[in-house]
């Protein structure tokens, strides 16, 4: 069990810096076909990279698989517009950092304990020392990282569900490919206008390539970790989102913005340190476990054979009998 939680939590970080690293990327090419072009071309090129891995056949769906899908698909389409229209304005640190908001939010809706409740509470803190609003802000751009938010809590959800009912990436795929195609005349549009340039297109394919590895290891680490695991991890986004807007934008970080990163890393640390609590829970179901395997009979009882008592007959098959013994002179009984 350690080892999973261990491999979702790798693969939530590797999410968080591709995701981040592809949203810097799409940055560069607002100037050319604005927030929906870069989410255009981002979805079409997710979707051309899901689909030959996933090869999904939707006509195979069933109803309770196709309306987490179609969700889904809804949610893309307006989470990805809503975020980059933030980035635009307000920049991708903070656009970041208010769209974690959402998986705070999944971590304060399903905490079970107060360790993780105070995580939750004391990243968002450290969300706050990032951003530190003020009387200047952009509220615009502001709403549309709140919500860019929501739509991430309810990415989570979602994409949780669709990992139970579908195998693989199937659910994830066709949910792209949706998204691509609502997004489709805007592509149109913008190549009949001759603003797609080719340094455009660049940009916007590379986000589309570094979003759709994301996608992917989300739902992975949904397999694994809890949702409200996952929403508490997604709070290193806004550090990532920092990191790369530095590297690749040119942005800046203040004191109170590295005070806010060390906050949230502090957090994911605590959070993952095992409790007393939890140990307990773990050796108590270990000896749970125990117990029950100890109350099996490792073979039938009355000498028969073992795949009969496996298979749960009532009626364990007679052993072997001998010739001249009571039991072959017995009658044989029905169960």
């Amino acid at each position: 069990m350690r080892s999973r939680r261990l491999t979702g939590i790798a693969t939530m970080l590797a999410s968080a810096s591709a995701n981040q690293a592809g949203a810097a990327a799409g940055a560069h090419a607002f100037a050319a076909v604005g927030p929906a072009g870069v989410v255009a071309v981002r979805q079409l090129v997710a979707a051309a990279v899901l689909l030959p891995m996933a090869r999904p056949d939707p006509r195979r769906f069933t109803w309770s698989q196709w309306w987490p899908t179609l969700l889904l698909a809804g949610v893309f389409a307006v989470m990805n517009l809503s975020l980059y229209s933030a980035v635009e304005r307000i920049g991708l640190g903070l656009a970041v950092t208010l769209e974690v908001l959402g998986p705070l939010a999944v971590a304060l809706l399903g905490s079970r304990t107060r360790k993780d409740l105070a995580c939750a509470v004391a990243a968002g803190a450290g969300v706050y020392v990032l951003v530190l609003p003020g009387a200047s802000s952009d509220y615009v751009g502001i709403a549309c990282g709140l919500v860019a938010a929501g739509c991430w809590a309810a990415y989570i959800l979602l994409n949780r569900l669709i990992g139970v009912r579908l195998p693989g990436v199937e659910g994830l795929a066709v949910a792209t490919s949706l998204s691509a195609m609502g997004y489709l005349p805007v592509a149109v549009i913008l190549l009949i206008q001759g603003r797609m340039t080719g340094a455009a297109l660049g940009w916007a394919a590379v986000a589309g390539v570094l979003s759709a590895l994301p996608y992917a290891g989300d739902l992975i680490a949904l397999r694994t970790v809890p949702a409200q695991v996952f929403g508490m991890f997604m709070s290193v986004h806004p550090v990532f989102a920092a990191v790369f807007g530095l590297l690749l934008l040119g942005q800046d970080l203040h004191a109170h913005e590295w005070a806010g990163i060390a906050i949230v890393i502090s957090v994911l640390g605590v959070s993952n340190l095992p409790s007393r609590r939890r140990g307990e829970d773990l050796r108590r179901r270990s000896d749970a476990d125990g117990s029950r395997r100890s109350a099996v009979p490792a073979g039938n009882p009355s000498g028969g054979s073992r795949a009969s008592w496996r298979r749960g007959s009532r009626t364990p098959s007679a052993p072997t009998a001998t010739a001249g013994s009571p039991t072959a002179a017995a009658p044989r009984l029905s169960g």
